[in-house]
C-alpha cells in the first residue's frame, strides 16, 4: 500500500510545487512508483513536469482531469498518464477553478478526492498532492486523502505567518474527518546561505518545531526557477545543481523517515504504467 502525502501552505510563493515536482522525480529515480497529483487550479505541476498537457480546450477523453475525478465525471484511472519511468501524472485543469462550488453542493464533497485515490494507492509507493495556496475545499480534500502533511516553509521574515492556521486545521481534520493524518515534516526552502535572516528564521523553526523539521534544505535556485519553463525538473534541467543535490537528499530522507528501503546509489532507467486499481 503506499503512502499519501499532501504538500500543503495556504500561503502562497514558497515553493510547494517545485517540491511536490521535484520530490516526485527523485522518488521516482529511486525506482520507486509515484502518482503526482494535481490539485490546483493554476497546474503548475501539470505544466512543470508535462509541457504538452494542455490545461484548457475541448474535452476528450484523454483530456481528462482531476475535474473531472472531483464531480464524479470520471475514475481516477483514466485519467493517469506517464510522465517519466516510475512517475504518473494526475493533471489539473483551469476547470479546477470552478470544482468548489459544485463539490459544496455534493453530499460527502470533502471525501471525493479520497475515494478516488483509494481506487489507486496501491500500484503505488508515494502519492504526492499538489494542493492550492488556500484552506478550501480542494485542500480539505488532500488532507482527508493523505496520510500525512509535508509543509514547504520560504526562509523569509513571515515564514510562520499562517502556519497556526494550518496546524490547526490538521489537528481538526485528525480528529474528525482523518484519524489517521500527521505531519510528516516541514521543508525550509528558497534558502540564502550569504543572508542573515535565512539562518535566523531556520534556526526558529528549528526551535519551534525540532525533529518535525526536514535535515534536507532547499536552497534559493537560479536552476530551480529556470526548470518549469523547459517542462523538466531541476534534476533533469541540471541534475549536478545545489538545487538537484538538495531534493534527492529530501527524498532520501523521506524514505528512510518512512522505513522504506531502496538502493539510493540506483537511478530509475526503466518501468510502465501501474496496473488498474
Amino acid at each position: 500500500m503506499g503512502r499519501v502525502v499532501a504538500i500543503a501552505n495556504q500561503k502562497g510563493g514558497v515553493g510547494k510545487t517545485t517540491t511536490a515536482i521535484n520530490l516526485a522525480v527523485a522518488l521516482a529515480d529511486l525506482k520507486l512508483r509515484v502518482l503526482l497529483i494535481d490539485l490546483d487550479p493554476q497546474g503548475n505541476a501539470t505544466s512543470g513536469v508535462d509541457s504538452r498537457r494542455e490545461l484548457s480546450g475541448p474535452k476528450t477523453a484523454s483530456s481528462r482531469t482531476m475535474y473531472d475525478v472531483l464531480i464524479g465525471r470520471a475514475q481516477l484511472i483514466d485519467v493517469l498518464r506517464p510522465v517519466r519511468h516510475f512517475l504518473f501524472l494526475a493533471p489539473a485543469s483551469t476547470d479546477l477553478v470552478g470544482a468548489e462550488v459544485e463539490l459544496a453542493a455534493m453530499e460527502g464533497r470533502e471525501r471525493m478526492l479520497a475515494a478516488a485515490v483509494n481506487t489507486v494507492v496501491q500500484n503505488y509507493n508515494y502519492v504526492l498532492i499538489d494542493t492550492p495556496p488556500s484552506l478550501g475545499l480542494l485542500t480539505l480534500n488532500a488532507l482527508v486523502a493523505a496520510q500525512s502533511v509535508l509543509v514547504p516553509m520560504q526562509c523569509e521574515y513571515y515564514a510562520l505567518e499562517g502556519l497556526t492556521s494550518l496546524m490547526g486545521t490538521i489537528r481538526r481534520i485528525n480528529g474528525s474527518l482523518n484519524p489517521q493524518l500527521r505531519l510528516e515534516g516541514l521543508v525550509l526552502t528558497m534558502f540564502d546561505g550569504r543572508n542573515r535572516l535565512s539562518h535566523e528564521v531556520a534556526n526558529e523553526v528549528r526551535q519551534h518545531f525540532a525533529s518535525e523539521v526536514f535535515s534536507s534544505v532547499i536552497p534559493r535556485s537560479v536552476r530551480l526557477s529556470e526548470s518549469p519553463s523547459h517542462g523538466l525538473s531541476v534534476l533533469e534541467y541540471d541534475g549536478k545543481s545545489v538545487g538537484a543535490q538538495s531534493y534527492r537528499a529530501l527524498a532520501q530522507e523521506l524514505v528512510r523517515k518512512n522505513g522504506q528501503k531502496v538502493n539510493l546509489d540506483n537511478q530509475s532507467q526503466g518501468g510502465g504504467p501501474p496496473a488498474a486499481g
